[in-house]
């Protein structure tokens, strides 16, 4: 039976927002509502990714302040990292509570990086980070009074520093998102190469310098308090560069906002239907799951192993970041001479290395040239993903698919943590290197087999409807739902393989999109009468999915149109579910719809 109406043009009292497409699919300046262009609203400046130095977005004040203003900050967070760490290495002999320290730092991500992906990408993103660098601000500064006045204990460390992280947690997804505001599209891999840049030349001054300032007091509680004050007033300069930031979103919605809840759920329903979303989160779990080795048991190699102190293992993590500054710097040279593909492979064999040597060597100088090597790996490993994830979505979900990416990769981080440290309390930690180095040996067939986007990178820029949407004679709710939408499709025999094959690429884009059903249905009594029908869970739901079709989506549903045959266009129907209406009701009384 059919249980619904179909939709047919009218002239109903609705919401603005549900009387044209071409109003609610073109990008629009949050004041004024006059259209503007889907690339970002600054001068492109720089060649094309071929060419490209890899230095163009520093040419862009607003990108370059935004550099050294996060630079900065990141060195604060290194220092306050190593700091962190070794006052752990002192409060406690315990390889698995120092271990822990990654994962008070890495879990925040896992349990909310989706959440922050969804906020980000519903709240206007510039007072969201302010708000999350006020409270990282905000947790340090209660940090560094505790540790100065000598409150600090293991656990009051760690609580500390998981709130810390959720500040980071929150604020990560919303901070990778701004980059293609900030730059044109084909500057983003070296946008995102530098913010990596910015990061390693932390990761290189950072921990030396919290060694040091650690190490020039008699109390490591006295040097690990100070490290913790400079990072809570690196803050500062962050929040001001947002505070000037004059924000012209990209794309806004001239629809209603979703709800958190839907939110997420279209987040995950999106990564559950692109494959090419997938492949990178992938590969970053299967990485950094066993790279946290080094970064979680470094502090036991220097302190137990090595007989260094807080300045020789702010050495060797600082070694760490110099490696990666001679990555970053090189990855656009590389990526012009090399196939992505080619460059994971040998970062993935030399991090299997790498742990070997951990394990195995007891000589300072072979470690710290190791681990340069090392960040190298590291940086050219983690850039690579990052820029397959900002290419392979949408604006409308950018954030969410940053924020599951940044989930996968802290997640990694903090269970290969516990793990790690765990093997290491109850063996050692070269069982835990040893072990850790076997486990990406043996996953490395499946991480070489999953491919990251290659070539250039499909058109994602808002398709531009050019028709009214059909509209119920009947005056409706956006909540109505589900709704029901069915093409039918004439296709000759001779098009008949080539359609069931390019259909399928188009039940893709349905599911992306925010289809909760999908299929294709073949008429028994007309072979050559074929049925799409996919479902929403309300008409607004239908909206937001004609706002999210790309160029890219469009092209595929072009090759479906252009198999079928026939006078007319293929026939749509728009079908709302029909609830009961009660006899005793009138069909105008409002609870006749609940």
């Amino acid at each position: 039976m059919n249980r619904g109406r179909p939709c047919t043009p009218t002239a109903a009292n609705e919401p603005a927002y549900l009387r044209s497409t071409k109003e609610q699919s073109l990008p629009l300046t949050p004041n004024t509502g006059a259209e503007t262009p889907t690339q970002p609203l600054v001068p492109p400046t720089g060649a094309a990714l071929g060419t490209s130095s890899g230095f163009e977005p520093l040419r862009i004040p607003l990108f370059r302040d935004r550099w050294i203003a996060s630079t900065v900050s990141s060195v604060g967070t290194w220092m306050q990292d190593t700091a962190g760490t070794w006052l752990m290495a002192v409060l406690t002999t315990s390889p698995l509570l120092i271990a822990l320290m990654q994962t008070a730092a890495s879990l925040p991500v896992l349990f909310l990086g989706l959440l922050a992906g969804a906020t980000a990408d519903i709240y206007e993103r510039r007072r969201l980070l302010i708000f999350w660098q006020a409270w990282m601000l905000a947790a340090v500064a209660v940090l560094a009074v505790l540790t100065l006045v000598g409150a600090v204990s293991p656990f009051t460390l760690r609580l500390v520093t998981f709130l810390l992280n959720i500040g980071s947690a929150m604020s990560n997804p919303a901070w990778q998102a701004i980059v293609p505001e900030l730059v044109p599209r084909e500057q983003i891999p070296s946008a995102v190469t530098l913010n990596a840049v910015s990061n390693n030349i932390a990761r290189a001054v950072g921990p030396a310098l919290g060694g040091m300032t650690v190490a020039a007091f008699t109390r490591a509680h006295t040097g690990a308090g100070w490290v913790f004050l400079f990072n809570s007033a690196s803050y500062a300069g962050v929040i001001y560069i947002l505070w000037a930031w004059k924000r012209k979103p990209l794309f806004k919605s001239a629809l209603p906002a979703e709800r958190i809840t839907g939110s997420i759920r279209s987040g995950l329903r999106y990564v559950r239907h692109s494959p090419t979303l997938q492949a990178p989160l992938l590969r970053a779990f299967l990485f950094t799951f066993f790279v946290s080795a080094v970064w979680s048991l470094l502090a036991v190699v220097a302190r137990q192993d090595l007989k260094q102190g807080a300045l020789g293992y702010g050495i060797l993590n600082g070694s760490l970041g110099v490696g990666a500054i001679i990555g970053a710097s090189t990855l656009a040279r590389l990526r012009r001479s090399f196939p992505n593909s080619t460059i994971l492979a040998v970062a993935l064999l030399y991090e299997i290395l790498l742990l070997l040597i951990l394990a195995l060597v007891r000589s300072p100088s072979i470690i710290i040239a190791s681990l340069v090597v090392g960040g190298f790996a590291w940086t050219t490993t983690m850039s690579t993903i990052n820029v397959s994830v900002q290419l392979s979505v949408p604006d409308w979900v950018q954030a969410r698919a940053l924020g599951a990416y940044l989930m996968t990769f802290q997640g990694g981080l903090a269970l290969g943590s516990v793990l790690w440290g765990a093997i290491a309390q109850r063996g050692s930690t070269r069982a835990a290197l040893i072990t850790a180095a076997v486990g990406m040996a043996v996953t490395a067939p499946l991480a070489l087999r999953t491919k990251l986007l290659q070539g250039s990178a499909p058109d994602l820029s808002p398709y531009r409807w050019k028709r009214d949407l059909p509209q119920f004679a009947q005056p409706f709710e956006p909540e109505d739902g589900p709704v029901r939408i069915s093409i039918v499709y004439n296709i000759p025999a001779e098009n008949y393989v080539a359609f069931t094959h390019v259909v399928h690429e188009l039940e893709g884009v349905r599911l992306r999109d925010g289809a909760i059903r999908w299929g294709i249905f073949r008429d028994a009594a007309h072979p050559e009468s074929l049925n799409e029908t996919f479902l929403m869970e309300s008409w607004l739901d239908y909206l937001r999915s004609r706002e999210r079709m790309t160029a890219a989506d469009q092209a595929i549903r072009a090759t479906v149109v252009a198999l079928h045959a026939g006078p007319e266009p293929p026939s749509i129907t728009h079908q709302v579910f029909v609830k009961e209406i009660r006899p005793e009701m009138k069909l105008d009384d409002p609870a006749a719809a609940k």
